[in-house]
């Protein structure tokens, strides 16, 4: 369970961040928004006294001669532009500010996210991912936005208003600034406690209806052949249900709130307009003055309102705070994403991967996945893994990759470029999945390597060319136009040091074998680790690693018997 100790590490956390990144864009801000309303108060304020001193001096004739209505309506109408500029300068900086925090957030949750194994455990739960990139980090704009902004220029109002009718009368600023410090902020810690729960509520009920909506439509056939469809609608009615509950509490608490501040407001206001009226009585203060003080206080109330709905989602600010603030923590202080070392583009007597003594474990898992493993591939060398299910081939692609990391021993590798067993496509473009691999890359060049890969014709066929937007995953393609549109992306890749996992897998022969013909072709002056259990895709190797149970127990070369034998052993498709 969660301390305060520990919350508050988490919200200097995202605090530090905001300073790093928007400090300064941030504190002009506040302070353009603090000006802006004190700007109102001063208005209102001499407004209210020119008003009132133009009335009184119209009654006499030589008063009306005297008075100055120049240098009052001068003042009124600078006022009034320098709140219109204040305003509209205030918007534009925080929200620049606040964007450029959030950019900075997401960022640092993609670094967190490439840790060896971070992003396959989220991948779990891809939901919980989602809310992490929007809901979670938009919560963070409320802190600032809402709370941080409308709190500095709440207590602005109240120390400006305290100032002037503390000059007018000491008792009646001491009584006004207490007044609205204890009501006005009072106001907004009871809803931010009152509203904690049902905010929380809500938050979580809409993570929960997200998950289930996504797992509604993801697996809608799986569902329905179970017969669990109908239980599934039932069940993201039933959240759908809860949430509402929520916003309709919080809509009750906004309301009663706002009931209360304005009850709150005009309290203060009816006591003010006693107090300067009994002043006035006493002739220590004109009726001007006695407008002035009443319509400052009257203005001062004004931050207090947008303060008041910040309350309302501090709950869920505080909830993103305890997600992200740990991440934020951690993030100061990891490694970078991958601990494989890089051998550099050195010279052919360099290896190209360099494995010793290597040993690595999963999360939660205490049998190594790998164990004792020595291993070296010189440039230009095909060597394919072997073995079957569970033996580690996959394990030890992914520690290549910088994927997981060893627990002990040494990693070392050139750069790589891994083809996974699953295409990952993106709802985009055929030119921007192609250019993932190679974000420069010209049309020409993506042609050529859609030819190199036989999809070439098929794309010219589409809608749009290289325009046509993919589904999500890929949807519009078969099976094998999305192998041969992984494997163009692979030929895009500059690396000279290709990972293979089961590149033929699920294809049927006649396609397996077109894929795997032109990885032989273009892979002569590349170096290639497959991992496989297929005889067809061991076929393109000059040395056969075999794995069983996490350790490399044989290696055999091309030409021998051994070789031949663990070949034939293999399955045929």
């Amino acid at each position: 369970m969660r301390t305060h100790k520990s919350f508050r590490h988490d919200l200097v956390a995202v605090l530090r961040l905001f300073v790093r990144t928007g400090g300064r864009r941030m504190l002009l801000g506040v302070l353009l928004a603090t000006l802006t309303v004190l700007a109102g108060m001063a208005l209102l304020g001499l407004s209210g006294w020119f008003i009132t001193a133009t009335a009184l001096a119209g009654l006499s004739a030589s008063a009306g001669l005297t008075f100055n209505v120049f240098v009052p309506s001068a003042g009124i109408r600078l006022l009034a532009l320098g709140r219109t500029a204040g305003r509209y300068g205030e918007r534009v900086v925080t929200h620049d500010a606040t964007f450029a925090v959030l950019a900075a957030l997401r960022e640092r949750l993609f670094r967190g996210w490439a840790q060896p194994q971070a992003a396959q455990a989220l991948l779990r739960r891809p939901a919980r991912l989602l809310f992490r990139l929007t809901h979670d980090i938009d919560a963070l704009e409320s802190l600032y936005l809402r709370v941080l902004v409308p709190a500095a220029a709440s207590l602005g109002s109240v120390v400006l208003a305290g100032a002037v009718l503390g000059a007018l009368d000491w008792r009646l600023g001491a009584a006004a600034g207490a007044w609205l410090m204890l009501w006005g902020g009072g106001v907004v810690i009871v809803v931010a406690r009152s509203a904690r729960a049902a905010s929380l509520r809500r938050t979580l009920g809409l993570e929960r209806l997200r998950a289930q909506a996504v797992d509604l439509v993801a697996g809608q056939t799986e569902l329905a052949m179970t017969g669990q469809l109908r239980w599934q609608c039932q069940a993201l009615a039933r959240t759908d249900a809860r949430l509402a509950q929520a916003d309709d509490q919080l809509h009750r608490l906004d309301t009663g709130s706002g009931w209360l501040h304005t009850v709150s407001g005009h309290l203060g206001v009816s006591g003010v307009l006693l107090a300067v009226g009994a002043l006035v009585g006493a002739d220590v203060l004109s009726a001007p003055l006695a407008a002035l003080a009443l319509l400052t206080v009257l203005a001062a109330l004004e931050p207090f309102s947008a303060l008041r709905r910040g309350a309302l989602e501090a709950g869920r600010s505080g909830l993103a705070i305890r997600r992200l603030g740990p991440r934020l923590r951690g993030a100061e202080h990891v490694p970078e994403p991958s601990k494989v070392a890089s051998l550099g583009p050195a010279g052919d007597d360099t290896p190209a991967l360099d494995l010793v003594a290597v040993q690595t474990h999963y999360s939660g898992c205490a049998a190594p996945a790998l164990r004792g493993i020595d291993l070296q591939i010189h440039p230009g060398e095909r060597v394919a893994v072997v073995g079957p299910s569970g033996a580690g081939k996959s394990t030890l692609l992914l520690l290549i990759a910088g994927e997981i990391s060893a627990s002990t021993g040494t990693v070392q590798a050139k750069p790589c470029t891994w083809l996974t067993q699953r295409t990952e496509l993106f709802q985009d473009s055929v030119r921007d999945n192609l250019r993932l691999a190679a974000p420069d890359a010209t049309d020409e060049q993506l042609w050529a390597a859609l030819q190199a890969s036989g999809l070439a014709s098929d794309v010219k066929h589409l809608a749009y060319g290289l325009d046509t937007r993919l589904g999500e995953g890929g949807l519009g393609l078969s099976g094998g136009q999305l192998r041969r549109l992984a494997l163009a992306r692979l030929l895009l890749h500059p690396a000279d040091f290709w990972l293979l996992d089961e590149p033929s897998e699920s294809l049927d022969s006649q396609t397996a074998d077109d894929v795997l013909v032109r990885l032989a072709l273009h892979a002569r002056r590349k170096t290639v680790l497959i991992a496989t259990h297929l005889r067809r895709e061991a076929r393109l190797a000059d040395r056969l690693i075999v794995m069983d149970h996490g350790r490399i127990v044989a290696q055999h070369q091309r030409g021998t018997l051994e070789f031949d034998a663990a070949l034939a052993a293999l399955r045929h498709h």
